[in-house]
């Protein structure tokens, strides 16, 4: 495999051509920002514990019967994906309360939901990624209703399967944050699972252990990150 050029360069991520164009290279970076990227910083190794969290938790849901773009971790820092089209839609699925929906309803922090509720946001860092409902994607077609039901059907899959392994090494699963992309005809599961895209508390203390430490600088950032690396790869 020939890495070639970059593509795409995100704030946490870089994208690299091969030769084959149905594969491309994910590179993983230390960099971190927050607040739309008004908060920026370097998180030394995250890139490696992302890319290792991200390799575990496709590895599973591939065998769960979830389709993702991923094929295989190359080294600390790269896995060969599978070339999407992505979806300019975020899923946000939410088991507990926190984050924007506190500030947006005035709900409590940590309020455990009776359901799980699936929040579907615009993936467009102009307009701040804001709220949409099915309608406003359909209408605006940035994919179809039968992609969409697809999308939501695997995102409620993946939190069931995702809740249950880190409830298995002692985390809450609160929220995280899934991109999904089409490979012609088939819908796939993109982006990467890590502490930059989900928030993980510990089941018996609450401290929490993702990017949060980072937004509002509770400490201790490199080792949350390297403790949730740590539980995944033991598991």
């Amino acid at each position: 495999m020939i890495k070639g050029k970059m593509l795409y360069e995100g704030k946490a991520k870089q994208v690299f051509a091969t030769d084959d164009p149905t594969l491309l290279i994910q590179r993983f970076k230390d960099d971190a920002t927050a607040f739309d990227g008004t908060k920026k910083s370097t998180i030394a190794g995250k890139g490696v514990v992302n890319n290792r969290i991200a390799s575990h938790m496709f590895d599973l849901l591939e065998k769960r019967g979830v389709p993702t773009h991923f094929v295989e971790q190359l080294d600390d820092r790269e896995m060969l994906i599978r070339a999407l089209e992505m979806v300019k839609v975020e899923v946000i699925m939410r088991n507990v309360a926190a984050g924007s929906i506190c500030r947006r309803y005035g709900t409590e922090e940590g309020l455990v939901f009776d359901e799980p509720i699936l929040e579907l946001y615009f993936k467009s860092d102009p307009h701040h990624d804001p709220l949409m409902n099915t309608e406003h994607i359909i209408q605006f077609q940035l994919c179809t209703a039968e992609t969409l039901a697809e999308m939501s059907g695997m995102a409620r899959k993946i939190n069931t399967i995702m809740r249950e392994f880190f409830h298995s090494i002692g985390i809450n699963l609160v929220d995280f944050k899934l991109e999904f992309g089409l490979a012609g005809d088939r819908v796939l599961l993109g982006d990467e699972i890590s502490p930059d895209t989900c928030r993980f508390w510990d089941l018996k203390t609450g401290e929490k252990l993702d990017k949060d430490r980072f937004r509002f600088d509770l400490g201790k950032v490199d080792e949350a990150y390297q403790e949730m690396l740590a539980r995944v790869t033991s598991a």
